[in-house]
């Protein structure tokens, strides 16, 4: 099992280390796509995955979903967070043992989620549809400090609802004079960069698992296309996420490294737990 760099409460005092701090702004990859954000004493949540739920779930399948990486914190520690986004539907990207802990610690965190799959999460979490906050590709939402943007996801196609709504968004998080692109789940698709250009994206967070139909689960970008992805859009800084967590779903950053290199795209390269501030 790989330890995270940071975590229990170690991890916790890390986070309230940068309170009052004279950084621009603070992450912590917390495995899988989840990250958490610090800005101004105040934090989001992007995509967590703080559970066993899906190795519960496909013990005894063919398709068991080992984990790789021990969990960085119990999500029931982060109560003192106010804002959470979930892209899509998937249970590591809108997982309810991760989510209904941390809305028992705190009832007035804000839950953002496609506009598509509102009732669905709202199944999924127990709370009536009204309760979660919903946005669409090129709508935008202010959800206390951090205004949110939703950017198309193909995973691996662009779906979308019988409305036409997206079933798959990425999200551009604005706070201040900074941004961040989240993408979700997603592979190239013509049009992205387009989407992605006018936001001038301080950090990119982008999975690198790529894609293998042997796996019979939707893939991602591999290493290399998040790589020129990052350069593409001008991104500030590119961090990989999305492997490390189950051995069946997983690939290295080494192709990501490379190729960031060949392309001279400043980049991350983050351990569980780990927090990372942009240089001042």
């Amino acid at each position: 099992m790989i330890q995270p760099a940071l975590h229990g409460a170690a991890f916790l005092a890390d986070v309230a280390a940068v309170r009052g701090s004279d950084t621009p702004f603070d992450l912590w990859w917390l495995g899988q796509s989840g990250f958490l954000l610090h800005w101004q004493g105040h934090f989001c949540l992007l995509d967590p995955y703080l559970s066993d739920s899906l190795t519960e779930k496909y013990a005894h399948t063919d398709k068991p979903h080992i984990r790789m990486t021990d969990r960085v914190i119990a999500p029931e520690h982060l109560g003192f967070v106010e804002v959470i986004s979930s892209s899509h539907n998937h249970s590591d990207h809108l997982d309810s043992a991760t989510l209904r802990p941390i809305l028992e610690a705190n009832p007035d965190v804000q839950i953002l989620v496609p506009a598509a799959n509102q009732d669905f999460a709202a199944r999924r979490l127990g709370v009536k549809p009204e309760r979660l906050w919903c946005i669409n590709s090129g709508e935008s939402l202010k959800l206390g400090i951090f205004e949110f943007q939703g950017i198309p996801a193909a995973h691996e196609s662009l779906d979308v609802d019988d409305t036409g709504r997206h079933c798959y968004l990425g999200y551009v998080v604005r706070f201040g004079r900074w941004s961040l692109y989240h993408s979700g789940d997603t592979i190239l698709y013509p049009g992205i960069e387009g989407w992605l250009l006018p936001h001038r994206v301080t950090v990119a967070l982008l999975p690198i698992n790529g894609r293998r139909p042997e796996r019979r689960v939707a893939g991602n970008l591999w290493g290399r296309e998040a790589a020129q992805l990052a350069r593409d859009i001008n991104a500030g800084w590119a961090i990989p996420c999305h492997y490390e967590m189950f051995s069946f779903n997983t690939e290295t950053p080494e192709e990501f490294i490379a190729e960031c290199h060949r392309l001279h795209q400043p980049h991350a390269v983050l351990r569980a737990g780990e927090r990372w501030s942009p240089p001042l």
